[in-house]
Formats: structure tokens, sequence, C-alpha cells
């Protein structure tokens, strides 16, 4: 009887304690895109922050230029915005959000400026 009431107490800590509680993959996946800033894109957001942008652009308010999640909110995520906001990003540009002008990167990759756009458009809400 002891040995059996000490395997129950046994039993019973590893429950409480978690055992047996993880959650399945799927799981997490979902949760993770629950998440309305989780964004994929590791390498965007490394080059964005190894570039000048954060001088400039903050994730979610107004800066200099515009937050990147009002990027996101005012463009959808197609190929042809993609194409077009790299563009600006390289070439600079002045008008959709003001008077101040955007700084040109022209030694930026189209690669690069890709990943870094991509990660701004997949902050939309």
């Amino acid at each position: 009887m002891k040995k059996l009431m000490i395997a129950f107490l046994i039993s019973g800590g590893l429950i409480a304690c978690g055992g047996g509680t993880e959650k399945p993959a799927d799981e997490k996946k979902e949760e993770k895109k629950a998440d309305p800033m989780a964004v994929d894109n590791q390498k965007g957001l490394e080059l964005i922050g190894s570039n000048d942008c954060t001088t400039c652009h903050k994730i979610s308010e107004k800066n200099i230029g515009p937050a990147y999640t009002d990027v996101a909110a005012k463009y959808e995520n197609t190929q042809a915005n993609i194409d077009m906001l790299v563009d600006k990003v390289i070439k600079g540009g002045q008008g959709n959000w003001g008077a101040v002008p955007m700084t040109p990167h022209p030694t930026l990759s189209k690669e690069d400026a890709t990943e870094m756009v991509k990660y701004i458009l997949g902050l939309k809400k």
C-alpha cells in the first residue's frame, strides 16, 4: 500500500509539473501566427537593422518617415507592390507620405531590398 501511495504521489507530481502537457507542433505554429507582430522573415528584419532604415522609420510609430505597420496597411502584399516599393527603397522618392523625401539606397541589392519590403508588408494586421 505504501509503494502504491508513493507511486501515486510521484505520478501526480509529474503531471502537476507539466509532464505530458507539451502542445503538438501544429498548435505551437498557430500560436506564433496569432501574434500580429510575428513575422517569419528574419532576414528582412536583420537587413533593416544593419542598414540606415531605423534612422527614419520605426516598426509601429511614425518617425521622420512612416511606421512600417502604416506602410503594410497602405499596400497589399502583391508582387507589383513589392517591385514598386523595392524601386522606391533603392531610388528614393517623395510625395507618398508627405514632403520629406526618402533617401535613395543605390548600393542596396534588389534581393536585399526585396527581403526588407517583404518583412514590412508582412506586418499587416
